[in-house]
């Protein structure tokens, strides 16, 4: 069985089936006690993961045939190669080194200690490059004279720089902790906010480096940026955190032996970063009263009405966002009832103690978890005499305490159990408190509650819930209160909220985005420390740019359900895409960007689906694209397409790859963060997406490829390559094309030149086919890369006659084409060919290529001039050669008559 597994195992190496191979190997292993022969399968097992690009298993696998036999040459050839491939050239070095000392003669060993010497050579220079940019990006960010923008500069790429590994290595090398350090205390937020996302690029995915930071830095340096006052650093530092802790806990059992006062939400940012971990907290602190009784005693503070914990505008909604995740992550239908009795003791209890204090508790408690776990909020306000007790307080002369209700009773309306019987009960309750209540804040509350009724039927034109024309005037006193600067923010925050469900209907919509001063009030408030109004603005955008999903129902199905008599949904007229793009238009002009960028800092899941939706809207027309380049669009979707769901980076990522085909990349993505774009445009490259989205991906990396070798290197590192090749076959013409084209612009790349050279492939072959093809985008790429290749590497000069017998007509016909751009590529191919071999110089002047170039060097018939000039050379080498001479100004070939 032993002698048959590893027989089978290398006759399936030789037929190419290394997957196959690897599974012989590895049975021949397990049947086998014998060392020597265990090293020979070993040494076999790593040749297959090099084919298979599995680097580490290869450099595995060769050290264990190098443990039984240190003189085995092949296992430490193969060693070496997958370190190259690794990047630990010093190691790689060493071992071709040992083996060239034994094989002197070996070409393969030279040669790959030749690639090595280079290759060490060239990262050696890279990163004293590296290391002064790093050294002159702290200078700055140190120099308090320094000009604001180089500060600002400086500081966008050093982070991005900590992103790339060899980055955060030169970065922590450099003492960078230390200097980050004397950042943390700056009073600038942009240059404290640099300082922590580089830390976060340092301690990603890495352990040690983690550890030494978290000692330099000391936990309670950490806490005391995340207690600071401004939301976006603490947001930030709560990120580092928990970026830290994963990178601590990765490879270990991830036990958590918090005490019970750890969990305690005091502060924002603390429940942010509960939200974050709850799927590694939870396996090890099951839910108990003690822990879910302090969320819930910071969901039920009244502020002004009883002493707690600190709050902002910002902690309810923090509260309803962890209730939510806490509710979602339970495994079982036991734990979930377990966290519903749990709610509805602690609501109970309260409501049920004389005083109107512990009610008003009651009351909070059921709106933050209306907010959140709906289901639970919907039983605890189901509860004998909550409904009543909330309808009862709407009424009241404290204004604190109708505030409490009304909030209670609008959230009660966005459930479908509760809705019915609100708006038959609650309608003309908030009717008579918004007509009538003296208070705005009240009034502006009850408006709200009103929106969300008359929005019942959503984007449904036919399910309207009040009269026409009554969510138009809803609407306009929302925007009046909205632009209304005397009161309170929060007062105008529940304004947008109110926008946020009216902007279903299509005329509320087409009114609000004329109203330029409505719309930068809007964009104002995302600015403001109440967080909570971006999930409000957020839908209010998606509605206005109708980015929410929305399926078109079968035709026939429509035709039956009105011949059943059921209801069928209807679209509003002003929802056609004529007049979504004039909307676009108008809220870009407005500056809506700006306000996307406020919600991507949040990093909230919530606010990151709507964004990504808003921003592929607005990139979906070309003419569109510079102004979201222009106001910081670029910026704002890096984070969106490298951190978010698969399908939010998919969406993202389309919508960057728009940008980058239309837009200078360089301008778009500036400085460093140009490589931050490559990542997300290659996972465009894939089955699961679209074909569009497959093809926009290509053209945009052709755009980047284009730019410089930096970024070709970025590019192939993603492992872009063979993905891009496999498009090269796609069927659509298009696709095919963009793919010939993002390979014409790889080519640049002495790596990718290499694949070319390689032997045992078709590349050259398909090259030479397609520029003979009748797509004239793709004859242009195809021949165009075959010119760059011939030019970089005169070797394949000889084998384009190999590739196929109608080689010569392909290229005689690209002489012969009347557009200029083939010609051209044309005879740059034959010049190549020529100055390559005199061998093939000779088969070109026998054929009809002389005829051609005789004609094309004369010129005129509006030959562009290099034309002309590239054919002349062509001759003058044939001259040189002596395969024609040249008489009277005619060349003739040489033996027939002057």
């Amino acid at each position: 069985n032993k002698a048959k597994s590893t027989e089978k195992g290398n006759t399936l190496f030789k037929a190419g089936d290394m997957q196959g191979a690897v599974c012989c190997y590895t049975k021949a292993l397990k049947l086998t006690d014998n060392q020597a022969e265990s090293a020979v399968l070993y040494r076999n097992r790593s040749a297959c993961y090099l084919k298979l690009e599995e680097y580490n298993k290869a450099e595995t696998d060769a050290s264990q045939a190098l443990d039984v036999d240190p003189g085995d040459m092949k296992a430490r050839f193969r060693r070496a190669q997958a370190f190259q491939k690794l990047g630990r050239l010093d190691q790689a070095f060493l071992d071709v080194q040992k083996c060239a000392q034994m094989e002197p003669k070996n070409k393969a060993f030279q040669d790959l200690l030749r690639q090595l010497g280079a290759q060490i050579q060239q990262k050696s220079a890279q990163l004293s490059s590296t290391d002064a940019r790093v050294q002159q990006m702290f200078s700055l960010l140190l120099d308090a004279s320094a000009n604001d923008s180089d500060r600002q500069k400086a500081a966008q790429n050093l982070v991005v720089l900590s992103r790339e590994e060899a980055g955060a290595e030169q970065i922590f090398r450099n003492d960078g902790v230390k200097l980050i350090q004397k950042l943390l205390p700056s009073k600038q937020e942009e240059v404290v906010l640099s300082a922590l996302r580089t830390l976060v690029g340092l301690c990603t995915g890495h352990q040690s480096r983690t550890m030494a930071i978290v000692n330099e830095l000391g936990m309670e340096q950490l806490c005391a940026v995340m207690g600071s006052g401004a939301s976006t650093v603490s947001l930030a530092a709560c990120h580092l955190l928990q970026v830290m802790f994963e990178a601590l806990t990765e490879g270990m059992k991830r036990e958590i032996r918090g005490k019970d006062e750890a969990i305690l939400p005091g502060e924002d940012s603390a429940i942010n970063l509960l939200v974050k971990q709850v799927p590694h907290l939870l396996p090890s602190i099951p839910i108990s009263v003690f822990r879910l009784k302090k969320i819930l005693e910071v969901a039920g503070t009244v502020p002004e009405l009883s002493e707690g914990p600190h709050l902002t505008d910002n902690s309810h909604m923090s509260c309803s966002v962890l209730l939510s995740k806490l509710y979602d992550d339970l495994k079982s239908d036991k734990e979930r009832e377990n966290f519903n009795k749990l709610c509805e003791e602690y609501v109970q209890q309260h409501f049920s103690q004389p005083g109107l204090g512990a009610k008003l508790r009651a009351i909070q408690t059921v709106s933050v978890l209306l907010q959140g776990p709906s289901d639970v909020g919907n039983r605890t306000l189901e509860m004998s005499g909550m409904m009543d007790a909330v309808i009862s307080l709407c009424a009241s002369e404290d204004v604190i305490h109708q505030q409490v209700a009304v909030e209670a009773l609008i959230h009660a309306a966005g459930k479908a159990k509760r809705a019915s019987f609100i708006t038959a009960n609650g309608v003309s309750l908030l009717k008579d408190l918004y007509k009538k209540s003296e208070n705005d804040r009240i009034r502006v509350r009850a408006l709200v509650g009103l929106c969300k009724l008359g929005s019942a039927g959503g984007t449904d034109f036919s399910m309207k819930q009040f009269a026409e024309g009554s969510t138009l005037k809803l609407a306009k006193q929302c925007r009046k209160w909205l632009c209304n600067e005397s009161l309170p923010p929060t007062s105008r925050r529940w304004s947008v909220e109110g926008l946020a469900y009216l902007t279903f209907d299509a005329d509320v919509k087409e009114d609000f985005v004329e109203d330029k001063n409505a719309l930068l009030a809007m964009f104002e408030l995302t600015k403001s420390e109440d967080k909570t109004v971006l999930f409000a603005v957020g839908s209010t955008l998606v509605n206005c740019t109708n980015s929410y999903e929305v399926e078109k129902p079968d035709p026939q199905l429509v035709e039956l359900a009105k011949y059943a008599k059921q209801h069928v949904p209807e679209e509003h007229p002003k929802d056609a895409p004529s007049y979504v793009e004039k909307r676009l238009v108008k809220l870009l002009e407005a500056g809506v960007v700006s306000a996307l960028g406020c919600m991507v800092k949040q990093e909230s899941p919530a606010l990151t689906e709507a964004c990504r939706e808003v921003f592929l809207a607005l990139v979906q027309r070309q003419e569109d694209r510079g102004t979201v380049v222009a106001q910081g669009g670029g910026k704002a979707l890096i984070p969106l397409a490298l951190d978010n769901t698969d399908v939010g980076k998919i969406k993202a990522a389309q919508a960057l790859a728009k940008i980058t085909i239309t837009s200078n990349p360089e301008i778009a993505f500036p400085g460093e963060r140009i490589y931050e774009v490559v990542r997300p445009l290659v996972s465009l490259l894939s089955l699961e997406c679209s074909l569009l989205q497959n093809f926009e991906a290509l053209m945009a990396l052709t755009n980047l490829a284009g730019i410089s070798d930096r970024l070709r290197q970025k590019i192939i590192k993603e492992k872009a390559v063979p993905k891009i090749e496999g498009y090269m076959f796609e069927e659509h013409d298009l696709v095919r094309a963009s793919a010939t084209e993002c390979m014409c612009n790889l080519v640049l790349s002495t790596e990718v030149q290499k694949l070319y050279v390689a032997t045992g492939n078709d590349r050259l072959k398909l090259l030479v086919l397609y520029s003979g093809e009748e797509d004239e985008r793709l004859r242009k790429a195809a021949a165009g890369t075959l010119a760059m290749l011939t030019a970089e590497q005169p070797e394949l000069c000889a084998r384009i006659p190999t590739t196929t017998t109608h080689w010569l007509e392909i290229i005689q016909a690209l002489l012969l084409s009347e557009i200029s751009d083939l010609c051209h590529r044309g005879v740059v191919i034959i010049q190549n060919m020529m100055q390559a071999e005199k061998s093939l110089a000779e088969t070109l002047m026998e054929s009809e290529a002389l005829e051609i170039l005789s004609v094309l060097a004369k010129g005129g018939e509006g030959k562009p001039v290099p034309i002309t000039k590239i054919a002349q050379n062509c001759l003058d080498k044939a001259v040189e050669y002596g395969i024609i001479r040249s008489s009277e100004g005619k060349e003739k070939c040489k033996g027939t008559e002057p």
